[in-house]
């Protein structure tokens, strides 16, 4: 009988995420079949979708308020495939606040869960330990220190390493990238990633842009890309950056290798930050949410340091900046350390390879479809 999955992603990284985990599932199962929730790179891999991932996007506690019709919507499609479907597993990916009440309707439905990336509950709410130890039959996590903290808890893991390191190789020369790019390799190139949530890249970019004019006062040759995410729509970046007057080249599609050839970048903390960090880019995270939903956070959050790459390396090897402090002044200022002083550049360099020697070996997707299948089986 054919081998049938519901995946959950709701946002850019967990859509990439879980196209790459269909292409390995279906290396090992040509028949089986997926469906659920995700975006354009899940629909390309063969997911039926039933509730699309742009339409759940949010960041915030306060901003998904807003989006709750859209939210419902999307969980009523899922809740309705589990009952109309009854698939052999679900796979929720990331995206915890929603992805965690999934789980909870599976299990009651019967249907056994691996979760694929784990919610942040060793930095805030890590009460819901118990509730992961109740609904998830194994957590496939990221990061080594996640393996620690689920085995210290009693909850089945399996660190399968970070999915970057796979679709990291050799970049292309510096000059092909940036040519290719429409950028001119004899100047200076900033990457402004702005994030993969609309609420989110309206209130980063317009303050990464403003940084990028105070850094062209004294440094008019400056370049700025922006690569934008598959779940954010062209028309919302091309109209910030045009308000912003400020030039700056857009791409879509596939990011790491532009990010080689920049000299900094500002980057929204999440996923993209490891991405940078393995294209060794200097950076400052930066992370600004509704100030209601920061004073939550504050509350919540246990941690000194809040960027994947500070919490591998286990130390501030590079800025952050959070909530007030995300200015177009602060911005400019981290960006000008890099852009004037190599020195600093590359002793930033020298620690995210460092990172990335914690991150596990390539591979990663075929771990996780491994596991995956594996919990079928014990069904």
């Amino acid at each position: 009988m054919a081998l049938k999955i519901l995946l959950s992603a709701g946002e850019a990284s967990g859509d990439r995420l879980g196209a790459g985990l269909v292409r390995a599932l279906r290396a090992r199962r040509p028949d089986v079949e997926v469906l659920g929730m995700g975006g354009a790179e899940m629909a390309a891999a063969g997911v039926r979708l039933v509730a699309h991932a742009e339409d759940v996007a949010v960041v915030g506690l306060v901003e998904v308020l807003s989006h709750l019709p859209a939210i419902r919507r999307a969980m009523a499609s899922l809740e309705d495939a589990l009952e109309r479907e009854r698939p052999d597993l679900v796979v929720p990916i990331d995206f915890p606040e929603f992805n965690l009440k999934l789980a909870r309707r599976a299990h009651r439905a019967g249907v056994p869960v691996v979760y694929f990336v784990s919610p942040q509950i060793w930095a805030w709410r890590p009460r819901r330990i118990r509730q992961i130890r109740s609904l998830v039959r194994r957590m496939l996590v990221l990061l080594p220190f996640e393996a620690t903290f689920y085995e210290e808890a009693g909850v089945p893991v399996t660190f399968v390493g970070h999915p970057a390191i796979d679709a990291t190789s050799a970049p292309p020369p510096r000059d092909e990238v940036l040519r290719g790019a429409g950028l001119d390799p004899a100047r200076p190139v900033v990457a402004l990633l702005p994030g993969s949530r609309r609420a989110e890249v309206a209130r980063l970019l317009p303050r990464m842009l403003g940084a990028v004019r105070r850094l062209r006062a004294d440094r008019p040759a400056l370049q700025a890309v922006i690569p934008r995410a598959s779940t954010i729509a062209p028309a919302m970046i091309e109209q910030i950056v045009e308000r912003s007057g400020v030039d700056a080249r857009i791409l879509t599609g596939s990011y790491p290798d532009i990010l080689t050839a920049c000299a900094a970048g500002a980057v929204a903390s999440g996923t993209a930050t490891l991405d940078a960090a393995l294209a060794e880019l200097p950076m400052v995270v930066v992370y600004r949410v509704h100030p209601s939903s920061s004073v939550l956070a504050r509350l919540l959050v246990r941690l000194d340091r809040f960027s994947l790459p500070n919490l591998v390396a286990g130390e501030r090897i590079v800025p952050e900046l959070f909530q007030g402090a995300v200015t177009e002044e602060a911005i400019a200022t981290e960006l000008a350390r890099y852009l004037d002083h190599p020195a600093e550049a590359e002793r930033v360099r020298a620690c995210l390879r460092g990172v990335r020697r914690k991150l596990g070996a390539p591979g990663v997707l075929d771990r996780a479809a491994d596991a995956v299948l594996a919990a079928v089986d014990e069904s």
